[in-house]
């Protein structure tokens, strides 16, 4: 196991558990999701994993070895992005790369080839004389990435990478957390962005209130719920005395409007478009698009907590 907590335990002033028992591991060579809302206690889990955050009770382990907050063995192997960018203004963005990378990586150059190769890989060659006050949010966030992983570790800790950023950003951001892992990373991914967490982890596992709630990869976690498909139809005319006899339909759940639009809850491994658009055929029911959708990890997290994920 590249990390491994056991039943680990934080608590806050006043007694706010921040952690509650917390267990997990994360495999080597996997995209590992940690999912929750904020104040799940995602980054918590994080600073106490880094030795920054004591914690009264549980172990955690790193590449099978005690973690602590002097073990700077460990601690050369980790690159951490966090959530907040932590670079220097005064520097440009060559100098705050290379000083990151310099602070694991003496030989000088062997940094400067890594250097080098931070910069191509976030592809901000461009900028590398400018300061970081000077750049754009998402080109922010790049040199933080860079700044994370200059010095090449084996676990790459992202948390929150794309708050804040535009859709570009996003996508430019999650297709070179990919491609780290592919050149051999362990990658920890800290999110409340679900749509982000399907689209690149190997393993989730979705956490609230300092808890595990439910952990395995998004097909068995959606698994989990008995929701099917979900159907949307825009009607030009809608009518309550529609929902009854939709709702009778074999493997419906629920059936309601949002606006002008009909939305169908179907049951785990079912599909009724076939027999709502027949239902709305045979009434001679004007309708428009009509649109179908699968559960997502938002729609697992709403069952087991009452609550969305960003909520």
């Amino acid at each position: 196991m590249i990390v491994k907590l056991s039943h680990v335990t934080k608590t806050y002033k006043k007694g706010v558990k921040a952690l509650d028992d917390l267990s997990y591991e994360v495999r080597e060579g996997e995209i590992f999701g940690l999912l929750g809302p904020n104040g799940s206690g995602k980054t918590t889990s994080i600073n106490c994993l880094l030795g920054l955050l004591k914690f009264e009770a549980g172990t955690i382990e790193i590449f099978d070895q005690p973690m602590s907050p002097d073990r700077y063995d460990i601690k050369t192997q980790i690159g951490v992005v966090p959530q907040n960018v932590a670079v220097f203004n005064e520097l440009t963005v060559e100098e705050n790369i290379d000083y990151f990378c310099g602070l694991y990586i003496k030989d000088k150059d062997l940094r400067k080839q890594y250097v080098e190769e931070a910069i191509e890989f976030v592809a901000i060659g461009d900028y590398r004389k400018v300061r970081p006050y000077k750049l754009s949010g998402g080109l922010q966030r790049r040199l933080n990435i860079a700044c994370g992983i200059a010095h090449k570790p084996r676990l790459i800790i992202f948390d929150e990478p794309t708050v804040g950023v535009d859709p570009q950003s996003r996508n430019k951001i999650l297709e070179g957390i990919k491609r780290l892992n592919q050149d051999g990373a362990t990658i920890i991914y800290t999110s409340h962005y679900m749509e982000e967490v399907e689209q690149i982890c190997d393993y989730i596992i979705i956490m609230d209130k300092g808890k595990v709630i439910a952990h395995g990869n998004k097909e068995a976690l959606k698994n989990l719920i008995m929701l099917g498909e979900t159907i949307e139809i825009q009607l030009e005319e809608p009518e309550n005395e529609y929902l009854t006899p939709i709702r009778a339909l074999p493997n419906v759940i629920d059936a309601f409007y949002k606006d002008h639009t009909l939305v169908v809850k179907s049951g785990k491994g079912a599909t009724n478009i076939p027999s709502v658009l027949a239902f709305l055929n045979k009434r001679q029911i004007k309708f428009g698009t009509l649109y179908s959708s699968l559960p997502t990890l938002n729609d697992v997290f709403l069952e087991l907590t009452g609550k969305g994920l960003r909520d």
